[in-house]
């Protein structure tokens, strides 16, 4: 079988890197299934691979895309055949943009007729994300002071849900005063704009003495050395789950290497004597290697959407014709919750 897919021909601009092609689909195996794809999601790690800066990514040509909105039209065994009709949006492993995708059983999630596509996707990736960190990874307390960069964006916007619902006090990491209003709404504390200066100084300010409990960083980059001089002793965690200041990279394995020397360099026995954590995440190895914590997350966030504790965010719906003014979109930085492309 054949279908239509946007493939990454070349490490470009958007509309150099992509091209609407015919591909052909394997055979399914016992344990997957077959989805006509409705819509599909962006992410920046897609910015990432489009600018070959994400080494999970599969080599040229490849379709990227970690999730999709459709209905199962195939599976791969009897038993699987039971999803065959459903609407669904399913985790994918790459593949996403296309006009049919292959994905496991086991990371699928039964939707409603009634649910828009963009917040459906939004409870893939980006919600999973956030869910593995707040309440799978770590325990936030009641109280506990947490910065959240890139707040506005899906998985930003899907932290400050679950962390306002632990409690937490929130500092919500901006490039724009524009976002200000967007993250104070999803229930943020204070909001930083870090192009108005240095936002380590600004925390300080907020903090009056304190230190932070938990950072949760995208970025990377010096921000990673700026959040350990803001963390806790006794407790406090980084996670790193990006690194979007990479984009900003121009000259190849120089500007890689000094991404690096950026972050600085941390030994064992100092995380030890303060009693800090630095804890990556990546969700695509956690679904290669433990798919079963895979299910939590994904059950755990349609138990808190069931709850109306999440309220997914659609930042903006571009048509398949308009790929590459979509990542446009999310590389520029001024966009808000989820960004997704529908088939038309």
């Amino acid at each position: 079988m054949n279908t239509s897919a946007f493939q990454l021909v070349k490490y470009n601009s958007p509309e150099k890197a992509f091209r609407l092609e015919q591909i052909a689909l394997r055979g399914l195996l016992v344990d997957e299934v077959l989805i006509e794809v409705d819509a599909f999601g962006l992410n920046y790690a897609d910015v990432m691979a489009r600018n070959g800066l994400y080494k999970d990514a599969p080599p040229l040509p490849c379709v990227l895309g970690y999730e999709v909105v459709g209905r199962v039209v195939d599976a791969g065994s009897l038993e699987a055949k039971k999803w065959i009709g459903q609407r669904v949006v399913a985790f994918t492993r790459f593949g996403g943009y296309a006009r049919h995708a292959i994905t496991k059983c086991d990371v699928l999630m039964p939707i409603n007729e009634d649910i828009e596509v963009g917040c459906a996707l939004a409870l893939a990736t980006q919600y999973l994300t956030a869910y593995y960190m707040v309440y799978v990874a770590s325990n936030i307390f009641k109280g506990d002071h947490v910065l959240v960069h890139a707040a506005a964006g899906g998985v930003g916007t899907a932290l400050i849900q679950m962390l306002k619902e632990r409690e937490a006090v929130v500092y919500a990491k901006c490039g724009a005063e524009e976002k200000r209003d967007y993250v104070l709404n999803q229930g943020a504390d204070f909001f930083i704009n870090y192009n108005a200066g240095d936002y380590t100084n600004t925390m300080k300010l907020l903090l009056q003495g304190r230190k932070i409990d938990v950072s949760m960083n995208p970025i990377g980059g010096q921000t990673f050395k700026r959040d350990l001089e803001l963390l806790k002793p006794g407790g406090g965690k980084i996670f790193l789950f990006g690194g979007s200041d990479l984009t900003k990279a121009r000259w190849g394995l120089l500007s890689q290497l000094n991404f690096v020397r950026k972050m600085g360099f941390i030994t064992p026995i100092l995380l030890m004597m303060k009693s800090q954590s630095i804890i990556g995440v990546n969700m695509l190895r956690i679904g290669d290697n433990n798919p079963a914590v895979m299910r939590i997350c994904m059950d755990g966030v349609l138990n808190l959407y069931s709850k109306k504790v999440l309220n997914p965010q659609i930042g903006a719906e571009f048509s398949s014709n308009h790929l590459a003014e979509a990542h446009r979109y999310i590389e520029s930085g001024n966009s808000k919750g989820k960004i997704c492309v529908v088939w038309r």
